[in-house]
């Protein structure tokens, strides 16, 4: 368990944060620009310190200012990536990893061996920083903050200075992160997608206050997030490859139900998340075979709250298995339904989003 209370004030912001994370997974903080994720990140490194601060890292103290006590960032078991890379351009990507491993002292974790294949770039090991793409000094920045051997891993926006190609380069190297590290990663970042396809908690951040904490898949399903989040709208399912039907769809189960998408070129039993927006599930009254909309299912109604737009409603839907979905109508569809909580319907999904 990651225990983080900071209270700390600037003339332009505030901050005041009480968060109990998990010490095994992604954490993502989500927040618009300004939200205070960033300044969470710095109190947890110890770059910035809180006047009122307590930081407990699986039952190791590294900030009580009640009793005084900080421990500075040069002590503390952390390893830190950036938006941009940082590397030493005068030395080659393997003397990189190398003073990554220096740092590590006597503490236990990842190999240079295992840190290489982890983020594949062994064939990198010869070259300098300023032969290596964006993606490619990314993934070695990675691999050192790895070689620290770190009980934490800090990223901030790692992505956010790569444009779409290397982007898609690096998340699937991020995603056997999450897969296969067993130590606790704080990863922020202002896109939804991101956060979607690779965490397992979510804390969602507005003016340097948390306004929801939880599970991925329960906090994305909340109906009655504050109107900054309204846009992003949608859920997250696991769903695995079931079959491949003969029309060139793809059958993906998840619980009792399933979806049909466009074919998706995995092997069965292969695991996809995805991701459902709002905008993209209509609600009917009962199932209908005069429609395009091939994916609709029994749900009912658990809450209906107003949406960030004038004249729109976000309506929370159950299905039988626990699932929850999100579906973004407007208020007189809502009303012409006659939508109450408690009330049967058909979700009608008109678009699924694979993120991986």
């Amino acid at each position: 368990m990651i225990e983080a209370r900071f209270q700390l004030n600037y003339p332009e912001f505030s901050l005041d944060v009480d968060l109990n994370l998990p010490d095994k997974g992604i954490t993502a903080l989500f927040g618009h620009s300004g939200s205070g994720k960033t300044t969470v990140l710095r109190c947890v490194s110890g770059l910035t310190r809180a006047p009122v601060g307590r930081l407990v890292v699986e039952g190791q103290v590294w900030q009580d200012e009640e009793k005084g006590y900080f421990l500075p960032t040069y002590q503390r078991p952390l390893g830190l990536v950036f938006q941009e890379a940082s590397l030493f351009p005068h030395l080659s990507v393997r003397k990189n990893l190398e003073y990554g491993m220096k740092r590590a002292g006597n503490r236990q974790g990842e190999g240079f061996d295992a840190s290489v294949a982890l983020l594949g770039i062994r064939p990198l090991l010869d070259r300098a920083p300023d032969r290596l793409s964006g993606g490619e000094r990314q993934r070695v920045a990675i691999a050192r903050a790895l070689l620290t051997r770190p009980r934490l891993l800090l990223m901030d926006e790692p992505l956010a200075a790569l444009d779409l190609k290397r982007k898609l380069e690096i998340l699937p190297y991020l995603e056997k992160l999450h897969d296969e590290l067993d130590i606790p990663v704080l990863y922020i970042s202002h896109a939804p997608d991101e956060v979607a396809r690779l965490a397992d908690h979510l804390v969602l951040m507005e003016g340097g206050k948390v306004v929801a904490s939880g599970s991925l898949m329960e906090t994305l399903g909340r109906a009655d997030l504050p109107p900054a989040f309204a846009d992003d709208a949608g859920v997250v399912l696991e769903t695995v490859v079931a079959a491949q039907e003969v029309d060139g769809l793809t059958r993906l189960d998840f619980g009792d139900n399933s979806f049909l998408v466009s074919r998706v070129d995995q092997p069965l039993g292969k695991r996809l998340r995805c991701r459902i927006h709002a905008k993209d599930v209509s609600i009917a009254l009962q199932a209908r075979s005069d429609s395009s909309i091939l994916n609709a299912l029994p749900a009912q109604v658990q809450n209906i709250t107003a949406a960030d737009t004038p004249g729109h409603t976000l309506v929370q839907l159950v299905l039988a298995d626990g699932r929850v979905l999100l579906s973004r109508i407007t208020e007189r569809s809502r009303a012409t339904l006659g939508l109450v909580p408690g009330m049967p319907v058909i979700a009608q999904v008109k678009a699924v989003a694979l993120l991986a």
